[in-house]
């Protein structure tokens, strides 16, 4: 295989080199949680999210209990391609994910025999097999795909059992300085302490140190209740993301060309951010200039980010790039930007 360092997607782009091989099983051997497949000599991806990017902007503010949302806008493309979420998909009974064969930690098998297709994001929750796991990069699956390595994180470090080998899901995503840790590719263990920081800050204990744990307590389900009646972007026209603040900090930026895959993924990316307020004193509100001010210099700067292009699991390419202390990351297949996160 050819390995060439790509050095010019989004500015400079910085590439990487860890070899992958393929099993006849169709199931691809992927190198473990935190290294990387090779950089793509291809400028392919680059361009169409520099072209995204620069026209977005900032729209309508809401806030509630601390937290103030930004939804953004961008021109249309072109038709966008259907796509279901993982719920959607596993709704249909179109998308298996199991546990490998010989079970791991850091991997598990992805099948969509479905005819569209499927987007898994990266922090989506797993729940079953061996133990929970949480899904590290944004993946689409191809329709009628066959196995697929899925890379993940274990988010239940207290559990290595059950016969059981299929996953559920119902609605749970990380949080976003879980999902960071995510980006930055950490440690198993730094995920785990993450994990432990959000279920002591949110009173949640659980036995075998699961992230489930948080979105089970009824406190906390009632929390992310009233900021969704408050925050939910069915009622904004054709928004296609939305930049959250706590306070004055930016905790997430996510972007989907397709307003439709936006109002659909959006109440679980929500749900995750209102953990970033439960049990805390919402403080004194933002100043609605100096935000806008703030997110605008955050989408300029990441119009000509440096960063690195590869294959992603599925279909589509990877673009990951730094935006001063944000790390961001995108998806771009079939000529769309099916998604972009800055966290």
């Amino acid at each position: 295989m050819t390995r060439r360092v790509f050095i010019q997607v989004l500015g400079v782009g910085a590439g990487v080199a860890v070899a992958t091989s393929a099993r006849a099983d169709r199931i691809r051997v992927l190198p473990e949680v935190g290294a990387r497949e090779p950089a793509v000599a291809s400028d392919e991806a680059g361009p169409e999210l520099r072209r995204f990017l620069a026209r977005v902007r900032g729209g309508e503010r809401r806030t509630h209990r601390g937290l103030t949302v930004f939804w953004l806008h961008a021109p249309r493309g072109g038709a966008p391609f259907a796509i279901r979420t993982l719920d959607e998909a596993r709704a249909r009974g179109e998308l298996s994910v199991t546990e490998r064969d010989q079970a791991a930690v850091s991997g598990l098998v992805i099948d969509n025999r479905g005819p569209v297709y499927v987007l898994l994001l990266a922090g989506e929750i797993l729940l079953g097999g061996k133990q929970h796991r949480i899904v590290v990069e944004d993946v689409l699956v191809p329709p009628r795909s066959g196995p697929l390595a899925l890379p993940v994180y274990c988010v239940e470090q207290g559990r290595w059992n059950s016969e059981a080998k299929h996953f559920t899901t119902r609605g749970a995503f990380a949080a976003p300085q879980l999902r960071s840790r995510m980006l930055e590719r950490s440690d198993q263990r730094e995920v785990w302490a993450e994990v432990d920081r959000y279920a002591a800050r949110a009173a949640a204990p659980s036995s075998t140190g699961s992230y489930q744990a948080i979105y089970d307590k009824a406190e906390v389900q009632a929390h992310q209740k009233d900021v969704e009646g408050a925050l939910d972007q069915r009622t904004v026209a054709g928004a296609q993301g939305a930049a959250v603040f706590v306070a004055d900090t930016l905790v997430g930026l996510d972007l989907f060309e397709d307003p439709s895959l936006f109002t659909r993924e959006w109440p679980k990316l929500l749900r995750a951010h209102a953990l970033e307020t439960y049990g805390r004193n919402p403080g004194d509100k933002a100043d609605e200039r100096r935000l806008r001010a703030m997110l605008d210099d955050v989408l300029r700067a990441a119009v000509g980010a440096a960063g690195s292009v590869r294959r992603g699991i599925g279909v589509g390419r990877l673009v990951e790039f730094r935006v001063d202390r944000w790390r961001g990351s995108a998806l771009v297949a079939e000529g769309q930007v099916v998604h972009v996160a800055i966290l």
